[in-house]
């Protein structure tokens, strides 16, 4: 076993190695994809879609878009958690494609 000054010298002059090699673009890791956010525009109003419309939903079928449309109107989106329309993560695929516009009264 090593000295505990010649193993710490040791390391310093791996890392010191290590960080004169030359890197390449290929070799550095890919950038992550940042989400994009969507418009209000692009949003889909779960108030107003139609049952195609919510089953292109990620995470959605034929159950969910029945539940969705069996609860409307909605306030808030995150009224299909509180009531118990969607579990927590069906809800977190979706939240950031759909928008509740209040319904005009």
């Amino acid at each position: 076993m090593l000295p505990l000054h010649r193993c710490a010298t040791s390391m310093l002059a791996l890392a010191a190695m290590v960080c004169a090699l030359p890197i390449s673009a290929a070799q550095l890791p890919a950038p992550q994809q940042v989400p994009r956010v969507l418009a209000a525009a692009d949003l889909l109003d779960i108030n107003t879609a139609s049952p195609a419309q919510l089953n292109a939903l990620p995470g959605f079928g034929p159950a969910y878009t029945r539940r969705v449309i069996a609860g409307r109107p909605y306030t808030a989106k995150n009224q299909l958690v509180t009531r118990g329309i969607l579990p927590k993560s069906a809800y977190d695929l979706v939240s950031s494609h759909i928008i509740a516009h209040r319904p005009a009264r």
